[in-house]
């Protein structure tokens, strides 16, 4: 069978160092990576084949924060191994990782309703979804990754939608990691925190630039995939984040949620001033 990979949110970010690190490492035939910007997965498709030749690394545009567009990667999944199901028995996906998502700073009451719906539908609905079509596809031994965040551990006021839909990740893939084990498949959820993407540009509107202490991302993707192969649940690099979310277990969360909204302001552009620039939502994690 021909054994893909396939990435979402991979034009930047911890999504392209993703990219980057399964074709140095890992065996695969081809590798999809998945994003909105046609043009950034094309370089980093030519970057990654010119130094890796024996590896065909395939840039696919889709919009993944809509139904359509999962609908799409369904097809394209089943049209694959259509055509090659006669020669080589189909495909099968050994490594899926949801990379997809974004975040957005500020009190819930001064955000964009759509930006938060637009949020849960491609942090959580689509997940899921992407995880549901690739099932008949993953074998014994395939993995699934789902950026999940440090975030997921703790209700945060100014940030509470994307917390809210990371707890429902890291859920998620317990869950499923659960009633997977049987038939061989790793799930595995990455929980970040600060890492220096371009994540705090898009949830700031262009407020922060860049994250706030944010590290690079490279030593992060490089632990979560070891930890992944090797049937672990979770990664966490840091310390500091290990130990933040031990310590959520015993704080209350309703005092954090209370803390985080009076102390850690995030700042945000006003959403009127950004009506006239469509940004691109799935590559920030």
């Amino acid at each position: 069978m021909k054994n893909i990979a396939v990435i979402t949110g991979a034009s930047s970010g911890m999504g392209k160092e993703f990219a980057v690190q399964v074709a140095q490492k890992y065996d695969f035939d081809e590798i999809w990576i998945v994003a909105r910007r046609l043009e950034n997965l094309k370089k980093i498709a030519k970057e990654i084949n010119e130094t890796k030749n024996f590896i065909t690394v395939k840039p696919i545009q889709i919009d993944l924060g809509s139904r359509d567009g999962i609908n799409l990667l369904e097809d394209l999944l089943k049209s694959e191994h259509e055509k090659l199901v006669k020669v080589e028995s189909g495909i099968q996906i050994g490594l899926l990782i949801n990379n997809a998502g974004f975040g957005t700073y500020g009190p819930f009451d001064e955000t964009s309703v759509k930006a938060e719906m637009d949020m849960v539908e491609l942090n959580c609905t689509s997940l899921t979804g992407i995880c549901g079509i690739a099932l008949p596809y993953l074998k014994k031994d395939s993995v699934i990754i789902n950026t999940s965040s440090l975030a997921a551990f703790m209700p945060l006021g100014n940030f509470a939608v994307y917390a809210a839909t990371k707890a429902y990740v890291l859920s998620f893939s317990k869950a499923l990691a659960a009633e997977l084990k049987d038939k061989g498949i790793k799930v595995h959820a990455l929980c970040p925190g600060s890492v220096s993407t371009e994540f705090a540009n898009v949830a700031s509107n262009g407020a922060r630039p860049e994250v706030k202490g944010g590290i690079p991302p490279q030593k992060v993707v490089a632990q979560c995939l070891n930890r992944a192969f090797k049937g672990k649940m979770t990664s966490l690099y840091r310390f500091k984040w290990k130990f933040l979310a031990f310590a959520s277990h015993f704080v209350s969360g309703k005092l954090v949620a209370r803390l985080t909204y009076k102390y850690n302001k995030r700042p945000r552009t006003p959403d009127e001033s950004q009506k006239e620039k469509e940004i691109s939502l799935e590559e920030f994690n």
